[in-house]
C-alpha cells in the first residue's frame, strides 16, 4: 500500500495478524522492502509485520531534502503513529540499523525491542574515500550493483536474487543514495546510545567483509547496555537475504527475551 508519511509518499508491505507486537523492518542502503519478503513470510502467521520502502529508495518518493539520519528517524515514528501501532520491535538492516537505533533513543513508548542485523554503527561507517568516490559513481549501473552484491555476500546469488538486488539500487533516487553515502553514513550519534534502554540484539554474519562482528561488538554492542550479539555462520552482508530463516529464528528468540524483560519491569 501507500501511505503519505511526513508529506513523503511511501510503499509499504502490511501483513500479517494484527493482534500483538507488531514488527517494523527498515532495509538496506540501496534496497528496498523486498528484501525482507522471505523474513516476513516466515514471521507473517506470528506479527504483523510492517516494511516501509525509505524516502528515496524503491518505489516511495523521493523529496529535494531530507536525507539525514534524522529524518529517517521522523518518517518511521510517523510511519508507526499513522498505523496506530500500540506495540511494536523495529528490525532494521544496514542503513536500516542506523535508523533504527537514532529513533530507539528517542525512546518511543510502544517501542519494546530492537532487532539490528548487520547495522551500520552510530559512529561514522569505516569506508574509504576512495570507495566513497566510487559507490556515488556507482549510481543506476546495474552491473555494479550485482558486482557490489556478490562482494558483499558469502555465497553466490541466484540470478533472481541477484536481478532484485539490482532492480532496488537502480530503483534508488540519486540524492538519497549520494546523501546516504557523502553524509548519512558519516553521522555520529554514539553519544545517545546511552538513552537506548529497551532490549537490543545485533546480528552479525560471519562472513560479513563490510560490517564484520568485531566492529559492530566494539561500536554496537558494548556502548549499548545490556546490548547482545549472535553471530550467524557462513553468512555475509546480506543477512534478511542470504540467511532469512536464520534471522527470523533469532527475531523470535529476542522477542521471547523481550517479553521477560518487559514482564520484569512491570
Amino acid at each position: 500500500m501507500r501511505l503519505t508519511v511526513n508529506g513523503i509518499a511511501l510503499e509499504v508491505i502490511d501483513r500479517g495478524r494484527r493482534e500483538g507486537l507488531a514488527l517494523v523492518l527498515l532495509h538496506y542502503f540501496g534496497g528496498s522492502s523486498r528484501a525482507w519478503s522471505a523474513v516476513i513470510a516466515a514471521l507473517q502467521a506470528e506479527h504483523r509485520c510492517i516494511a516501509p520502502d525509505l524516502r528515496g529508495f524503491g518505489r516511495s518518493g523521493a523529496p529535494d531534502t531530507g536525507y539525514a539520519v534524522s529524518d529517517y528517524a521522523d518518517d518511521v515514528a510517523d510511519l508507526a503513529g499513522r498505523l496506530e501501532l500500540e506495540r511494536y520491535a523495529l528490525v532494521g538492516h544496514s542503513m536500516g540499523g542506523k535508523i533504527a537505533l537514532a529513533l530507539a533513543a528517542r525512546q518511543p513508548a510502544a517501542l519494546e525491542a530492537l532487532i539490528l542485523v548487520a547495522p551500520s554503527p552510530p559512529t561514522p561507517e569505516p569506508i574509504g574515500e576512495a570507495e566513497r568516490i566510487r559507490l556515488v559513481a556507482s549510481h543506476g549501473d546495474r552491473a555494479a550493483a550485482r558486482e557490489s552484491a556478490g562482494e558483499i555476500t558469502a555465497g553466490p546469488l541466484d540470478d533472481r536474487t541477484l536481478d532484485l538486488v539490482a532492480d532496488d539500487a537502480v530503483a534508488s533516487s540519486r540524492l538519497a543514495w549520494r546523501a546516504w553515502v557523502e553524509c548519512g553514513s558519516r553521522e555520529d550519534i554514539s553519544c545517545r546510545m546511552s538513552d537506548v534502554t529497551i532490549p537490543v540484539l545485533v546480528v552479525a554474519g560471519t562472513s560479513d567483509p563490510h560490517l564484520p562482528a568485531d566492529l559492530l561488538e566494539r561500536e554496537v554492542v558494548r556502548p549499548i547496555a545490556g546490548a547482545r550479539m549472535v553471530l550467524v555462520p557462513a553468512a555475509g552482508h546480506l543477512l534478511p537475504i542470504e540467511t532469512p530463516t536464520a534471522v527470523a529464528n533469532l527475531i523470535r528468540d529476542h522477542l521471547r527475551l523481550a517479553r521477560l524483560f518487559q514482564a520484569a519491569r512491570q
